[in-house]
């Protein structure tokens, strides 16, 4: 497996749509607590938040690391 585009890594792109989960989830917390009983919340989840094609390397790829074998190295 191998990233689609030459982006080293997509570290920031999680950060980011991390501290936005949190921001959300936080909110979510704040907006339910005085909530009635038997009520479910409904949690953002991290695909809510973000999109992993939209990151910098635009998902993974399957490759034969016998007809390439530079990409096996680190």
């Amino acid at each position: 497996m191998c990233g689609i585009t030459t982006a080293r890594s997509e570290k920031a792109d999680k950060r980011q749509a991390n501290r936005r989960l949190r921001v959300r989830l936080r909110s979510a917390v704040a907006r339910t607590l005085p909530t009635a009983p038997g009520a479910e919340p409904l949690w953002p989840g991290i695909r809510d938040v973000s999109d992993p094609w939209a990151m910098a390397k635009d998902g993974k790829l399957r490759f034969d690391p016998a007809h390439w074998p530079r990409l096996m190295c680190k």
